[in-house]
């Protein structure tokens, strides 16, 4: 694994504009890509929406160690270099984990959370549940599968019922484009990570938006995880997996955007 400089900024792809930024952080095997319906909505809506390739995604570079902790600061260097006058963090997954660490680090950055599908901890690294998970991520890919082999499966795993095709296939084939290194230090890198502690200090509006059928980040550790942030809001999203967002875009558009429009209302005049 090469070695990037630290200090690189990530890619990202940005639409509309507004004085309201938000910020949609993927999950292991995702990607600025993913997010398509959420872009077009949220610009279409008075909202300055950008999504990033998690350093070592699409055209991001790669940072070394990769951990939780450095992709929190790939992800505030994004920010500072985005100037918002209110940022709002949409992390699905293994991206919202890094929306937490930022959180937790420099909250000063983030005046709004939407953790979609995660949760504030994975545990020790060493630990035996932990080492399994590993294991049994990463056996098809020492056995030889490529990426695209194990995209197709892993996807399918995820999905809850009758979810929309097209996000499927931008699911599949956005895992399928990921270097096998990148997956593994991904993985490595989730496996340590921990922020419960930092719930009860989290005092920006959040959302905690989860899939009914996610075995993922179940609703049962949802519903926690949100009772533990002050005033935050749970939504469980009848019939989507781990990947609502792509399984039912429509339905999770107008949950993000009714939250949006009470926390944090577009300026007609300044939106546009």
């Amino acid at each position: 694994m090469t070695a990037a400089i630290q200090g690189a900024l990530p890619a990202w792809t940005e639409a509309g504009s507004g004085d309201t930024l938000v910020l949609l952080l993927h999950g292991v095997g995702g990607g600025r890509t993913v997010w398509p319906w959420q872009l077009e909505a949220l610009a279409r809506e008075g909202y300055r929406a950008a999504a990033w390739d998690m350093p070592g995604y699409g055209d991001s570079t790669l940072i070394d160690p990769y951990d939780m902790a450095g992709l929190a600061a790939a992800c505030a260097r994004l920010l500072r270099h985005l100037d918002s006058a209110r940022t709002v963090l949409v992390g699905h997954s293994m991206g919202g984990m890094v929306a937490q660490q930022v959180m937790a680090t420099e909250p000063e950055r983030v005046q709004g959370l939407v953790l979609y599908g995660t949760s504030p901890a994975f545990g020790r690294p060493e630990g035996d549940w932990q080492q399994q998970f590993l294991r049994a991520r990463l056996a098809r890919l020492d056995a030889g599968s490529t990426m695209p082999e194990l995209a197709a499966s892993l996807v399918r795993a995820m999905l809850g019922d009758a979810p929309d095709p097209a996000g499927v296939a931008i699911a599949t084939d956005s895992m399928g484009r990921l270097r096998p290194e990148v997956y593994r230090a991904s993985l490595n890198a989730l496996v340590g990570f921990d922020q419960r502690a930092a719930l009860d200090r989290i005092d920006v509006p959040t959302l905690a938006l989860v899939g009914e059928r996610d075995g993922n980040a179940p609703p049962s550790v949802m519903s926690k995880m949100a009772a533990r942030i002050r005033g935050a809001e749970y939504v469980c999203l009848p019939g989507a997996g781990h990947l609502a967002s792509m399984e039912q875009p429509a339905q999770f558009n107008a949950i993000l955007l009714d939250f949006l429009g009470r926390h944090f209302p577009v300026d007609p005049i300044g939106s546009h």
